[in-house]
């Protein structure tokens, strides 16, 4: 009798954040998004000198749950959905935990984009989504297998969700995706006029 299973599943949380923690209002988050960025001219700068389009906090603020209360409670929302998909990866922690690494802020103009990436030295990371203009790019998801398939066809455009090479989710405001670091992922061209804001984090293992 023939038996075809699957192997080595790729585990994608999807969930509104307000399902954990304090609420918090996409609006607020927004405006405070952008205060950021308008007072960080360290940040500023690096996007100026590397080429990055429109603005990230990634290397210049690491205290933004401290400098902001809505960031704050961020966190702490964040960290029961990343312990809910702790439990569904069926991780072993043994005496360690999962503790937040890194947060920070994006924001991708109109022709912006984030080339393919994945985030290592971390177990989880994703994204909350500020906001999401109408037109403006989802994320694409990469088969952590795809470099190895030299000589296999291409899949059929209606081949199954599960056997793509390539998964594109496109979130709403307010939602959090998580997923493990090695995933590698990225944000195609920003086709909306409006700014794309989110706020990405990692979790470590300590």
């Amino acid at each position: 009798m023939t038996q075809i299973s699957s192997l080595f599943v790729t585990r994608l949380y999807r969930a509104p954040l307000g399902a954990h923690g304090p609420a918090i209002d996409p609006r607020e988050m927004e405006a405070t998004c952008f205060s950021v960025a308008e007072d960080d001219e360290a940040g500023q700068e690096w996007c100026e000198e590397n080429g990055y389009p429109g603005y990230t906090s990634y290397a210049s603020l690491t205290d933004l749950p401290w400098r902001m209360p809505i960031f704050g409670d961020l966190v702490k929302s964040l960290n029961a959905h990343v312990a809910t998909f702790a439990e569904e990866l069926e991780f072993d922690l043994g005496e360690g935990r999962l503790e937040l690494e890194d947060l920070w802020i994006n924001i991708l103009p109109e022709g912006g984009s984030h080339s393919g990436h994945l985030h290592p030295h971390s177990v989880i990371s994703g994204t909350t989504y500020v906001a999401m203009p109408e037109g403006t790019s989802a994320i694409r998801f990469e088969d952590p297998r795809f470099p190895m398939m030299m000589a296999a066809p291409p899949r059929r455009k209606d081949a199954a969700q599960e056997l793509k090479n390539f998964h594109y989710v496109a979130p709403e405001v307010g939602e959090v995706l998580l997923w493990e670091s090695w995933l590698r992922h990225e944000v195609p061209m920003n086709m909306a006029e409006e700014e794309r804001v989110s706020v990405s984090f990692n979790y470590k293992w300590v």
